[in-house]
C-alpha cells in the first residue's frame, strides 16, 4: 500500500498538482496510524494530506479511483439472478431495479445495482482503446437514467405526496442526488475494471483531467467557464499582493551623494556607508486593445477581468475593443459597481463593427491609430488581445509599428496555441516583428504568469 500511495503522489504531480515529498510522508504515516477501514477513509485521509487547492479535487478523485479501487462486490443477488444466457444475468434485467433503488437513495443498493449494469451493458472490450467515458455513455444510454428519473417525479405528482412545494423541491434534490451517486457508482466501477485490464499507471494518463488553471479558455465547458470565473478574483489578489510586495521590497537605487557625505562626518570624512535614494519605479500606464469577435470573445473576457482587477499596479488603465471597428471602454469600467457588471456593459455597450462585422484588424489598427494615437507615450505598456486572424483581409503592420515606436512597450497575448500561428488567414508572421513578444495565452497559468511580468 505504501508502493501505491508513493506511486500516486507521482502521478498528482504529473498532473501539476504540487505534492511536496513531506507531504507524501504524511500521507503514508496516516496509513500507519490511521484506523483505515475502507476507500472512504482512506480517500479522506489522501485528501486531507495531498490536497491543498480545492480546485485540484476533480484531479484528485479520478486518479484516486485509478490507483485505490477496492475488489469489487456481487454484481446480483443471487435470489434475481436468472439461470443460462452468455451474459450470465439470464433473462434478469438489472435496470428493472433502478426505480426501487433511486427511490430508496439506499447506497449500498446503488452500488451493488451500478456493478451489475456495468456487467450488462457496457460490454467492456480488452484492448479496445475508448476512455471510461465511453462506456458510461453506453451505461446511462441504456438504462434511461434521465427517463426514469422523470418517471419517478411523475408518479409523486400523480400520488399526491409531493403537493406540499417544499416537499417537492426536496424530493426532486433526494432522487437527484441518488441518480448522481448511481452515476458515479457507475464511473467508479467501469475505472475499476480498465485499470485492471491496461494497469493504473496507463489509464491514469488517459484519464488524467487538466486543472483548472490549465483548461484552454477556447474549449472550456460551461462548468469549467463558471469555476475559472470563480477562481479569477482570488487570482487578482494574490497577484496583486505580490506584486505590491516585490515594489515594496525592492532595494535598488542611485547613490545618494549628499546623504553619503553627510553620514560620513561621523567617520572623519570617509565615506564608510554609502547611502542610496529610495527607489521610485513609476508605474507604467497600460493601454488594452481586446478583440471581442465571437472566436476569441471568452479568452478576452477573462484577461480583461484580470489586468482591470489589477489596476491599482498602473498608474492609468485605458481599454479598447474592436472588431472591424474600436470603441474605448475605459468608462465602462470606471463607472461600474464591479467588473463583471463591467465587462456585460461592455458586451452591451460598445461599437465595434463598422462594416460587415467579422475580425478586421488592418481596419481596427487604422482606426485606433487615427482616434487615439494621443493615448500613448514613453511611458505606455500596450497590450494586445487576439488570434491575429484578419478574416484574409489587409494586415497594415506599419500602423502597428508606428504604435509600437510611439510606446514603451508593446506586447501580444495570443490564445491560440503555438503551432497553429502563420496558418490560415494568420498575421502572426507580419504582427510578431513589431511586438516586443508576442505571447501563447490559452488558459489561467500562461495568463497569471504575463500578468505578473507585465506589472
Amino acid at each position: 500500500m505504501l508502493a501505491s500511495v508513493t506511486a500516486f503522489a507521482d502521478e498528482l504531480r504529473r498532473a501539476k498538482v504540487p505534492v511536496s515529498l513531506t507531504e507524501t510522508l504524511d500521507a503514508e504515516r496516516a496509513l500507519v496510524t490511521l484506523p483505515l477501514a475502507g476507500p472512504t477513509a482512506l480517500r479522506a485521509a489522501l485528501r486531507a494530506c495531498l490536497v491543498k487547492d480545492s480546485s485540484h479535487l476533480p484531479v484528485f478523485d479520478v486518479l484516486f479511483d485509478v490507483f485505490f479501487q477496492a475488489a469489487p462486490g456481487p454484481a446480483r443477488a443471487p435470489a434475481e439472478a436468472g439461470g443460462g444466457g452468455t451474459d450470465g444475468f439470464g433473462e434478469y434485467d438489472p435496470s428493472a431495479a433502478l426505480p426501487a433503488a433511486l427511490a430508496a437513495g439506499d447506497l449500498v443498493a446503488l452500488g451493488a445495482l451500478a456493478r451489475a449494469l456495468v456487467e450488462r451493458y457496457a460490454g467492456i472490450e480488452a484492448g479496445r482503446p475508448v476512455g471510461a467515458s465511453y462506456y458510461l455513455a453506453r451505461v446511462l444510454r441504456a438504462t434511461d437514467l434521465d427517463g426514469v428519473l422523470l418517471a419517478l417525479l411523475g408518479a409523486g405528482e400523480v400520488e399526491g405526496s409531493a403537493a406540499d412545494p417544499l416537499a417537492r423541491r426536496f424530493r426532486r434534490e433526494q432522487l437527484a442526488a441518488a441518480a448522481e451517486e448511481l452515476r458515479r457508482a457507475v464511473e467508479r466501477e467501469i475505472t475499476r475494471q480498465l485499470a485492471a485490464e491496461r494497469g493504473a499507471a496507463l489509464l491514469s494518463a488517459q484519464m488524467r483531467p487538466a486543472l483548472l488553471e490549465d483548461v484552454d479558455f477556447m474549449h472550456a465547458s460551461r462548468q469549467q467557464l463558471a469555476a475559472m470565473r470563480r477562481v479569477l478574483q482570488p487570482l487578482a489578489r494574490a497577484l496583486a499582493a505580490r506584486l505590491a510586495r516585490r515594489r515594496r521590497h525592492h532595494r535598488h537605487g542611485t547613490l545618494d551623494f549628499r546623504g553619503t557625505i553627510r553620514r560620513s562626518l561621523s567617520t572623519g570624512g570617509v565615506p564608510a556607508v554609502v547611502r542610496l535614494r529610495a527607489p521610485r519605479r513609476a508605474k507604467p500606464d497600460l493601454v488594452v486593445l481586446a478583440d471581442v469577435s465571437g472566436s476569441v470573445a471568452t479568452f478576452a473576457r477573462f484577461t480583461l477581468h484580470l489586468v482591470h482587477a489589477l489596476a491599482a499596479q498602473f498608474s492609468a488603465v485605458r481599454t479598447f475593443v474592436f472588431v472591424d471597428g474600436v470603441d474605448e471602454v475605459t468608462r465602462q469600467f470606471r463607472h461600474s459597481r464591479s467588473i463583471v457588471e463591467a465587462i456585460e456593459r461592455v458586451e452591451r455597450e460598445a461599437a465595434v463593427c463598422e462594416a460587415d462585422g467579422h475580425s478586421d484588424y488592418g481596419a481596427a489598427l487604422t482606426r485606433f491609430s487615427e482616434r487615439h494615437l494621443a493615448a500613448l507615450g514613453p511611458r505606455t505598456t500596450v497590450l494586445v488581445l487576439g488570434d491575429a486572424r484578419g478574416n484574409y483581409h489587409p494586415a497594415r503592420p506599419e500602423i502597428l509599428a508606428e504604435i509600437a515606436r510611439r510606446a514603451h512597450r508593446l506586447y501580444w497575448l495570443n490564445p491560440e496555441p503555438r503551432a497553429y500561428w502563420g496558418s490560415g488567414d494568420s498575421l502572426v508572421a507580419q504582427y510578431a516583428p513589431c511586438c516586443d513578444a508576442m505571447v501563447e495565452c490559452r488558459n489561467l497559468r500562461q495568463l497569471a504568469a504575463f500578468v505578473d511580468l507585465l506589472a
